[in-house]
């Protein structure tokens, strides 16, 4: 059996019963796809639905033709086919195998089998462009929030040389595309109808963008329509092609959840961006948060990466501004907290006040002089001034403020 036969038949069978037909995939596995072909044209499917999917769709027509005519108009678009085997075909997309939905009834959740085969439009090789890949994904109603913060991410992780995946959809998805070609970077959309009729049509203009840079693909026929259903099969493979996936908005019934779900069930990092409690585009992903304990809450790119990067690449801890009195020890912090707000204060006081001996006292004091955190004055020790405050900043303090820690009344400045 020629190459060619096997292509065709993969892009027939593609046409005949939607991708991700489990029953398909399994005879493919056995017979190879000719064969697979020539069984279920002759009747011979496993099981009635098929059956009956098989007899629909060749009482429109061919199977053999269609799949020719969308190979030779797949040449006329520079779209190339990609199957199993080719140097480029994604080996990740193959842990689709195992994928099991826990109480999973619809098909769209059960029929989650590997591509036959994929449609690609770009110049990037597949395998190569998902190989360091992240999928950012939410909702299309998405909130100025949402769109920022999708922004950033595809900016941030193409900027760090990891290709940025989604499905090409208004809202998250075309902010995370634009975000990655802002930056120079890869970005793959993965289409619910046919690369050469991108959907939605206002996307046109980025889905010519993303061709020209990054890539176009999908598993339907040119010309393919972008039926509901299509929608949800495709985001298996966002989920099964990508290192994890994040979740920046979804409404409480979201198709975005799915691929966050499925990233989830082939345990790969599932990521949720949280939002504003009073907002309705985030009900979704805080849902999904308190469903998965493995959901990962992140904040940023660094975060992500640490979900998703190699060992060690840790994103670093948020911490406050850095401030001289935290790197003391317990004496010295005591002495310091001790000071009053304003004026000065003996040495016998002081020590009383922060709980140490004198003598420990003065050892301190002398530290915290070099520190320039006290200064030494005729009536005893007091809090140094704030570095730049002056006589000005001074004058402009009410009279019924309190200055800042280590500031000086106007009068204790004039001494």
């Amino acid at each position: 059996m020629s190459t060619d036969e096997e292509t065709l038949a993969r892009v027939a069978l593609t046409w005949l019963a939607e991708p991700g037909t489990r029953s398909v995939h399994r005879l493919v596995d056995r017979l190879g796809a000719a064969a697979t072909l020539d069984l279920l044209l002759d009747g011979g499917a496993p099981d009635e639905t098929l059956r009956a999917t098989v007899a629909a769709r060749t009482a429109a027509g061919d199977a053999r033709a269609v799949a020719a005519e969308a190979l030779a108009r797949g040449d006329r678009l520079g779209a190339r086919i990609v199957v199993p085997g080719d140097d480029e075909w994604p080996d990740r997309i193959d842990q689709l195998r195992g994928l099991r939905l826990p109480g999973a009834y619809r098909r769209v959740d059960t029929e989650t089998a590997p591509p036959l085969c994929f449609w690609v439009r770009g110049s990037w090789p597949l395998a190569e462009a998902l190989d360091r890949s992240v999928a950012v994904v939410g909702a299309r109603a998405a909130t100025g929030y949402g769109t920022h913060v999708a922004t950033e991410l595809g900016y941030g992780l193409a900027d760090r040389d990891w290709t940025v995946v989604s499905g090409g959809a208004f809202g998250i998805d075309a902010a995370a595309h634009r975000g990655a070609l802002n930056a120079g970077g890869i970005t793959v959309a993965v289409l619910a109808c046919g690369v050469d009729r991108p959907y939605p049509m206002g996307n046109a203009a980025l889905f010519d963008r993303i061709a020209d840079t990054g890539l176009l693909v999908s598993e339907w026929i040119p010309g393919a329509d972008p039926l509901r259903p299509r929608f949800l099969i495709r985001n298996r493979v966002i989920a099964a092609g990508t290192l994890g996936t994040v979740l920046v908005e979804a409404a409480a019934r979201s198709g975005a959840t799915q691929t966050t779900h499925r990233a989830l069930a082939l345990t790969k990092p599932g990521m949720v961006v949280p939002g504003p409690v009073t907002s309705a585009m985030s009900v979704g992903t805080h849902e999904l948060l308190r469903e998965h304990p493995k959901a990962r809450l992140v904040t940023g790119v660094a975060q992500v990466l640490e979900e998703v990067g190699r060992i060690g690449e840790l994103a670093p801890v948020p911490r406050g501004p850095q401030r001289p009195v935290d790197q003391l020890d317990d004496d010295a912090r005591s002495i310091v907290e001790a000071l009053p707000r304003r004026g000065a204060v003996g040495v016998d006081v002081l020590a009383a006040r922060a709980g140490v001996a004198v003598r420990t006292a003065l050892r301190k004091l002398s530290m915290l002089e070099e520190l320039a955190l006290v200064v030494h004055r005729a009536d005893g020790y007091a809090l140094a001034p704030p570095a730049g405050a002056g006589r000005a900043g001074q004058g402009r303090r009410g009279n019924d403020q309190p200055p800042r820690a280590g500031g000086r009344t106007g009068e204790e400045a004039r001494r």
